[in-house]
C-alpha cells in the first residue's frame, strides 16, 4: 500500500485550492500584547493563529456573536443578518433554538438520507454519462446537494430555479455592489417567510413542515421570526456549504493524481482525505466569525481583554505545526486533534453530519464507478467563484 507521505502533495501544490484571506495584518498589536488584523468592516480584531487559543475561545460561552451583528459592527459581511439565526445568538437564546433542531441534523438522523442520496447520485452519474462534453460540477457536485436538501427540508423542486440563485449571491457575500446583495437576501427570506406564515406550499414530511408543527415544544413557543431564522440557514446555507466542500475536495483529487489512485485504490479512505481538505480549506475567504469578548483571557501569545473583538482563526489554527507534522500536506492516514473547520461548542457547525454524509458518499461511489476520471484540461485554467462564505470552482470538465 502507497501511503499519502510515499506521495506527498500539498495543498498549496493544487492550483487554486490556497484562499487569499478577506482581513488585512496591521503592525500594532493589541494592549494586551495580541496579533491584529483589520476586518474589512475597518475594525481591528485581536488575531488568534494557534490551535490552543482558537480552540479555547470557539468553546468559550463569553466570547459573544451578538454584538457584531449590529449596523457598524465587526464583521465580514457588507451588511447585518438577521439577529434570529442561531450563528447570531449567544446565550439562553441560542440554547433554545439550538436545542430545538440539534436531533434532526445528528449523525443518525441524517443516515436516513442515505437511499434518497444514492438515487440522486445514480441519477446525476447517468447525467455525466450522458453529456457531451462531461462536467462533474454541472451534472453531479451542483446538482446533488440541491436534490437532497430539498428532500430534507420538504422545498419544492419547482421553487429551486426561484430561491438558489440568490442563496449563491447571500453566500457570496460581496461589498460591490450592497444594494442587491440586499435585495437578494430579502427575497430569499420572503420566500421562507411566506412558507411560515403558510402563505406558500411546502412538500410534506420535511423538517419545514416538522419545525412548523412543533414549534410549541419550546418554552415559550418560536416565535415566527425564529422559525424563518431557523429555515432561512437550512435552505441558504446547507446545499451552497456543502457544495462549495464538495467541489474543492473533487477538484484536489483530481488535481493530485496520487490522490485519486490512493482513493481508487482504496475507496474507503475517502471519508478521511475529505477531512484533511476541510483541515485545510475553508468554505470562503473567511474561517470563523468574530466575537467580543466578555472576559480576560490568557493566551500563548498575550492577554485577551474584556470588550476586544477576536478573530479564532480555524484555518491557520488547523495549520498549526505544533499540533499538525508536515501541517499543509494532505494526509489521509493523519492521526491526532479533530480539525477546527466546524467549529467547537455553541457555535459548531449544525450540518457537520450532513455535509460529511453528502460529499463522503458522492466521491465514495466517484472513485468506484469512475477509477479513470482526470481532469480535461489544466487546473489552474478553472474559474472560481470567490465570496466571503463560498469559495469554489464554478467548473470541473472531466474525462475517462
Amino acid at each position: 500500500m502507497t501511503t499519502s507521505l510515499d506521495a506527498s502533495v500539498s495543498v498549496t501544490d493544487i492550483p487554486g485550492l490556497d484562499p487569499t484571506p478577506l482581513y488585512t495584518p496591521v503592525p500594532e498589536r493589541s494592549a494586551g500584547g495580541l496579533p491584529q488584523i483589520a476586518l474589512p468592516s475597518g475594525h481591528r480584531a485581536v488575531h488568534l493563529t494557534r490551535y490552543a487559543d482558537v480552540h479555547k475561545v470557539l468553546t468559550d460561552p463569553t466570547f459573544g456573536r451578538t454584538e457584531t451583528n449590529v449596523e457598524g459592527g465587526p464583521t465580514f459581511f457588507p451588511t447585518t443578518l438577521p439577529p434570529e439565526m442561531l450563528i447570531n445568538l449567544d446565550g439562553q437564546d441560542h440554547s433554545r433554538l439550538r436545542r430545538f433542531v440539534t436531533a434532526d441534523y445528528s449523525a443518525n438522523a441524517v443516515a436516513k438520507l442515505r437511499p434518497y442520496l444514492d438515487d440522486a447520485i445514480t441519477r446525476s452519474f447517468a447525467e455525466l454519462r450522458a453529456q457531451e462534453r462531461p462536467d462533474l460540477y454541472t451534472a453531479v457536485l451542483d446538482r446533488v446537494p440541491i436534490e437532497l436538501t430539498c428532500h430534507f427540508l420538504g422545498i419544492p423542486v419547482e421553487d429551486v430555479a426561484y430561491f438558489r440563485p440568490h442563496s449563491r449571491t447571500i453566500q457570496m457575500a460581496l461589498h460591490d455592489d450592497v444594494p442587491q446583495l440586499v435585495e437578494d437576501f430579502f427575497t430569499a427570506y420572503n420566500y421562507v417567510a411566506d412558507m411560515v406564515a403558510g402563505k406558500r406550499p411546502y412538500v410534506p414530511g420535511g423538517l419545514i413542515e416538522k419545525f412548523i408543527q412543533g414549534r410549541n415544544e419550546t418554552e415559550p413557543p418560536l416565535e415566527d421570526k425564529e422559525l424563518v431564522g431557523i429555515i432561512f440557514t437550512a435552505v441558504v446555507s446547507v446545499d451552497q456549504n456543502v457544495l462549495s466542500v464538495l467541489a474543492k475536495a473533487a477538484h484536489a483529487l483530481l488535481s493530485a493524481p496520487s490522490l485519486w489512485q490512493r482513493a481508487v485504490a482504496e475507496p474507503e479512505i475517502v471519508p478521511q482525505m475529505v477531512e484533511e481538505i476541510i483541515r485545510l480549506v475553508p468554505l470562503g475567504r473567511m474561517s470563523t466569525f468574530p466575537r467580543v469578548a466578555h472576559r480576560e483571557v490568557v493566551t500563548s501569545e498575550g492577554t485577551i481583554q474584556v470588550g476586544d473583538i477576536v478573530y479564532p482563526d480555524a484555518f491557520l489554527g488547523n495549520r498549526d505545526p505544533e499540533v499538525y507534522e508536515h501541517p499543509l500536506v494532505i494526509d489521509p492516514d493523519r492521526k491526532g486533534k479533530r480539525h477546527l473547520q466546524f467549529g467547537y461548542g455553541m457555535h459548531h457547525c449544525l450540518g457537520a453530519a450532513l455535509a460529511r454524509l453528502e460529499i463522503g458518499d458522492i466521491l465514495t461511489r466517484l472513485v468506484r464507478e469512475f477509477p479513470d476520471l482526470r481532469l480535461d484540461g489544466d487546473p489552474a485554467d478553472l474559474a472560481w467563484d470567490e465570496g466571503a462564505l463560498l469559495r469554489r470552482p464554478t467548473t470541473l470538465p472531466v474525462r475517462w
